[in-house]
């Protein structure tokens, strides 16, 4: 349930008809591997929004401080760290300032 509230809210933009969600929590876990080692990087990702926007992203249980949000995507940063997650794709982009780069999957969780 809490999946489809979020992505009825990340998709709102675009589909005007959509029901607002009530106010709540979505967990990621994603598998991003990363270049040009080839490792998975297991990584968790906490949404928590209301009818309006969304309050707080945390990585891996970390608050990331700033974020932005453009329809699906979620733009933020960890670190060194660029991070774009796709919430309607289910997927996972960042770039470590040119030095490594990862792509991956995620899939909404319970809890």
């Amino acid at each position: 349930m809490i999946k489809a509230l979020f992505l009825a809210m990340a998709l709102s933009p675009l589909c005007a008809y959509a029901a607002k969600p009530e106010t709540g929590q979505g967990r990621l876990l994603c598998d991003p591997v990363y270049m040009p080692t080839q490792t998975v990087w297991p990584r968790e990702v906490s949404i928590e929004y209301d009818d309006k926007r969304v309050k707080e992203v945390r990585i891996d249980g970390l608050k990331v401080y700033k974020f932005d949000v453009n329809d699906t995507w979620i733009f933020t940063a960890l670190d060194n760290e660029r991070i774009q997650i796709n919430v309607a794709t289910l997927t996972w982009t960042s770039d470590f300032r040119g030095l490594a780069k990862s792509q991956g999957r995620c899939e909404w969780v319970d809890g």
